[in-house]
């Protein structure tokens, strides 16, 4: 089993939508066992996904509707196996921020050799999160192989 930790702005847009297809293609490979969570750098007040997420993920045959923001703390990074990031910016500032931790932090698009940032769809038409959500699921299906060896092995050795 290992723990992977999903990280965004403000835990309502992208990382909700991320960890429930993660969760979805990790249980399509049996890992049914394995914990995804999500949380954001900015998450100040727990609030529900917004509303386009919720409908962009129904659509992607997903429910995070009972999902709630919570802030990216030393106790969800120490309880990560591997950590996730949507932004450059925001695997600098856990980084910066937890040093010790810092081999655990993984922009998302690294996962299938890139750098670059998932966009913020937040307070725009539903269009960008329908381009949000087609980005995160070819990231994420294309870098499951990378993303399940790396938690592995950070699992195995308790990194």
């Amino acid at each position: 089993m290992a723990n992977i930790l999903i990280v965004c702005t403000a835990n309502i847009c992208r990382s909700p939508v991320a960890a429930a297809l993660l969760r979805d293609r990790l249980a399509r490979r049996g890992l049914t066992n394995w914990q995804v969570l999500s949380a954001g750098t900015w998450a100040m007040v727990a609030r529900g996904a917004s509303r386009n997420s919720i409908e962009v993920a129904r659509r992607a045959g997903l429910d995070i509707t009972q999902h709630r923001s919570m802030m990216v703390d030393e106790r969800l990074l120490n309880g990560a196996d591997l950590v996730l990031v949507m932004e450059i910016g925001h695997a600098e500032a856990l980084r910066a921020e937890f040093p010790h931790l810092a081999h655990k932090v993984h922009l998302l698009a690294e996962m299938v050799g890139q750098t670059y940032s998932i966009a913020d769809p937040y307070g725009g038409p539903l269009e960008e999160y329908e381009r949000m959500v087609d980005g995160l699921t070819e990231v994420i299906e294309d870098g499951l192989e990378r993303i399940i060896v790396l938690a592995k092995e950070n699992a195995n050795g308790r990194g």
